[in-house]
């Protein structure tokens, strides 16, 4: 009876089970699209049978640039998709009726190398949609490449594309992490170990910090400004804004920054960080609040934005006296 699993193992995995076949009726992933042009944005959803949302505009975007079209029987996955989560579905089920570790382990092993080989064929399917563009093309960007994020943020010419998991997503991460939990439960219960659910919660934050949203390093020749649309050609005057999404959005000046965030294009309580570039040193990405700014006629951004950040307040006392301009606040410039 050693190998026996608890009664809370076995209810958690029909749980999990339970889960699973709600991502049947639910998006599993969702790709959003905004663009000046677009202001509602345009939103592609990936169901385990199917794509949904503006499939039609963004074929039709998709066209203009070579992109292939995008339809539901180019790809093989949906239809095996639906099978393979009914499979872990009754796996998890079987898991429970059976009531052994080794199956736990076995079910808990196939899951975690299932959802490693999903996310990588999600990738290739995305780069191979990016990157083998028709060469006569309407649109064509020397050395442009379309591929969309696997998880996260990134730009694509005047288009901010959001990758992250919908629904049905989220639904099959949690049943991943349910399984997880069992599994170490199991593992504590039967072998002492010095481990417990509070501890394995605690780790979950520090797995997923890796996906924390933060800045960008800002490419000179190839970042394009979200606000004027022009190619950054002078980092030092650069900044970013980032959403609580994890959207990310770059400047060439700080005016751009700032006439854009004037537009209200993102609300001000989505705004996770702003971010500003430091004049001085190696022109690292500080945060716009903790840096200090000086304005004046002798600083020529790309924008006329005359007014450049700093890191320490040395640096910017001694950039004022040089260039005779003035000390000022961030809470004076973002208002």
């Amino acid at each position: 009876m050693k190998k026996k699993l608890s009664g809370l193992t076995r209810i958690l995995l029909l749980v999990a089970a339970a889960g699973l076949v709600f991502v049947l009726f639910t998006p599993m992933w969702r790709i959003e699209l905004s663009a000046p042009q677009y202001p509602e944005g345009l939103n592609l959803q990936i169901n385990a049978n199917g794509l949904s949302g503006n499939v039609d505009i963004i074929n039709g975007l998709n066209h203009y640039i070579g992109m292939k079209t995008l339809h539901n029987e180019d790809f093989m996955e949906f239809t095996i998709l639906p099978y393979l989560i009914i499979f872990f579905a009754l796996l998890f089920v079987l898991a429970a009726v059976i009531n052994k570790r080794k199956f736990l382990n076995l079910s808990f092993i196939l899951f975690v190398a299932f959802g490693i080989l999903a996310m990588y064929d999600f990738w290739r399917w995305e780069y191979n949609y990016g990157h083998n563009l028709n060469p006569n093309a309407a649109i064509i960007v020397p050395g442009m490449a379309y591929q969309p994020p696997l998880i996260g943020f990134k730009q694509l010419l005047n288009f901010g594309a959001y990758s992250v998991p919908d629904t049905g997503g989220w639904l099959f991460v949690g049943a991943g992490v349910l399984l997880m939990f069992c599994v170490l439960f199991e593992w504590r219960r039967h072998k002492k170990l010095k481990i417990n659910f509070p501890t394995a919660i605690l780790l979950l934050p520090v797995l997923l910090s890796s996906c924390t949203a933060g800045p960008q390093p800002i490419v000179t020749g190839k970042d394009n400004c979200y606000f004027c649309k022009m190619t950054i050609a002078d980092a030092r005057y650069g900044a970013e804004l980032v959403t609580k999404k994890g959207k990310l959005y770059k400047f060439d000046d700080l005016h751009c920054l700032l006439s854009f965030t004037k537009t209200k294009a993102v609300d001000d309580e989505q705004v996770k960080d702003i971010y500003v570039v430091d004049y001085a040193g190696s022109h690292a990405l500080v945060k716009a609040a903790e840096s200090f700014f000086i304005r004046g006629d002798a600083i020529h951004g790309p924008m006329n934005g005359n007014t450049i950040a700093f890191s320490n307040k040395d640096s910017m006392q001694q950039a004022a006296a040089q260039l005779k301009a003035a000390p000022i606040k961030w809470e004076q410039l973002y208002q």
